[in-house]
């Protein structure tokens, strides 16, 4: 699969079959996102990587209750990904960075503070990596879904022994797609036209903007 294949391809799978993937193609996705831009070359994120349900049963239990398990009807399919990849990121890696000389100008070292960054680029890095491993997925035909911080960082991060200092970002979900996938209701969103979203030279009002 081309890039401009997988990047009009890939949506995000809410149902999996509970086929296990390949360790090598496992490897070969995360280290996709090894070559991700990363601010000031800084690599603050890394992942826990959990295969299998005894493992991936201990995010589940860290970032859902009860209640919600028994009324998601996403539940069951979410529930047989066989890989899941929690990415975390580590802000004070970044003002170490931005303290060292060729960056210090910057203002945005450990005296400023996280308050200092307009833009917390550990989190855009974090970004970065999510996408690279989600077109490496669709590349490898598997799918993939993005599920974001809502609730259990400190309980995840605990039970998965990631030092404090470290934010959790999210996770992706990965494995081979089942047929029962329940169509989210943010689809009957329409994409917006071009014309709202570029804007060559300055920005230009449209009805949407």
């Amino acid at each position: 699969m081309n890039l401009v294949e997988a990047i009009r391809t890939r949506r995000m799978v809410r149902s999996f079959s509970g086929d296990p993937v390949d360790p090598v193609t496992l490897e070969r996705i995360i280290s996709l996102a090894r070559h991700a831009p990363t601010a000031g070359n800084t690599q603050g994120w890394a992942v826990v990587v959990m295969s299998g349900p005894e493992q991936t049963a201990r995010f589940w239990d860290a970032t859902t209750t009860p209640a919600w398990r028994a009324s998601s009807r996403r539940w069951p399919g979410l529930s047989k990904a066989p890989a899941v990849i929690a990415v975390f990121c580590r802000p004070g890696a970044y003002l170490d960075r931005y303290d060292a000389p060729d960056k210090a100008g910057s203002g945005l070292g450990t005296s400023a503070g996280e308050e200092a960054w307009p833009v917390p680029y550990w989190f855009v890095d974090a970004g970065f990596a999510v996408m690279a491993m989600l077109l490496g997925a669709a590349d490898a035909g598997l799918g993939t879904c993005f599920l974001g911080n809502f609730r259990g960082e400190e309980e995840l991060r605990s039970a998965l022994g990631v030092p404090i200092g470290w934010r959790y970002s999210g996770a992706v979900l990965l494995g081979k797609p089942a047929g029962s996938d329940p169509p989210s209701s943010s689809l009957d969103r329409q994409r917006l036209p071009d014309s709202a979203v570029i804007h060559p030279g300055t920005w230009k009002r449209t009805e949407m903007t």
